[in-house]
């Protein structure tokens, strides 16, 4: 049984990148401090990576860490910074609400830890948050076909989930390569995000894979000037 075919016609607009600090990296005795400085660096979204020891190995974040630094998510002139939620959880929706409540603004989960990922989706989107799926490094992308109209968001994970500071694994191109080729086939306006390994010597050839956002964890906050390493990143993009 194929997937149905859109009949939107592809976007004609270049990309707008945007790099995406990844807390899990950052100094969990002054997160709030942690994300002012990181936005002022020139952060465009500030990436929460949630996992709860089940899922996932390890245990991070919860919603009440996302609403006590929601007020800290701006510029120094008051603009606020989307605050992109990525659920290693299982089950999705009750934390998806909880986070959404919290002041997130993108919320993604795996669609192998919801029972319904269509119905996951629409809860997250009737909370008025955007709505995002996200793909391990070797999970096939079948259910995209079949709900990728609704997203708002795809996340490819370069590295297996669970852990910061892991590197690169290349054959996380060739995926989203293939998830370029769908976005553009749906014609909508949907995030290509990457996550894992993420460094200025790599990003150029993950945005020619076809990824517009770039998470990044200890990149950025293992290195002592935030600005300079997000300068590197962006000059590197310019040259994609």
């Amino acid at each position: 049984m194929n997937a149905p075919q859109s009949s939107h016609k592809p976007p004609l607009t270049p990309p707008t990148y945007r790099i995406a600090p990844s807390i899990l990296s950052a100094d969990f005795a002054k997160l709030g401090e942690e994300v002012r400085d990181v936005i002022s660096a020139g952060a465009d979204w500030i990436h929460f990576d949630v996992m709860d020891n089940h899922y996932v190995p390890n245990l991070t974040f919860g919603p009440m860490i996302c609403q006590a630094l929601k007020p800290h998510a701006k510029t120094a002139s008051g603009v606020g910074v989307p605050i992109d939620v990525h659920l290693m959880v299982q089950p999705v929706d009750a934390l998806a609400a909880a986070f959404a409540v919290a002041g997130a603004d993108l919320i993604s989960f795996h669609p192998d830890a919801s029972g319904h990922v269509h119905r996951s989706v629409q809860a997250i989107k009737g909370q008025g948050v955007k709505a995002g799926l996200v793909f391990n490094p070797a999970q096939p992308l079948d259910v995209l076909d079949w709900v990728i109209d609704d997203l708002d968001l795809i996340l490819i994970m370069s590295v297996n989930p669970g852990f910061g500071g892991q590197s690169f694994i290349d054959s996380a191109l060739r995926k989203i390569e293939a998830v370029r080729r769908r976005i553009n086939a749906c014609g909508k306006d949907i995030r290509l995000e990457v996550d894992g390994g993420i460094k200025t010597d790599n990003i150029a050839r993950v945005a020619a894979a076809g990824a517009d956002t770039f998470v990044a964890g200890s990149a950025i906050f293992g290195k002592p000037d935030y600005a300079s390493v997000i300068q590197a990143m962006r000059a590197a993009l310019a040259n994609a």
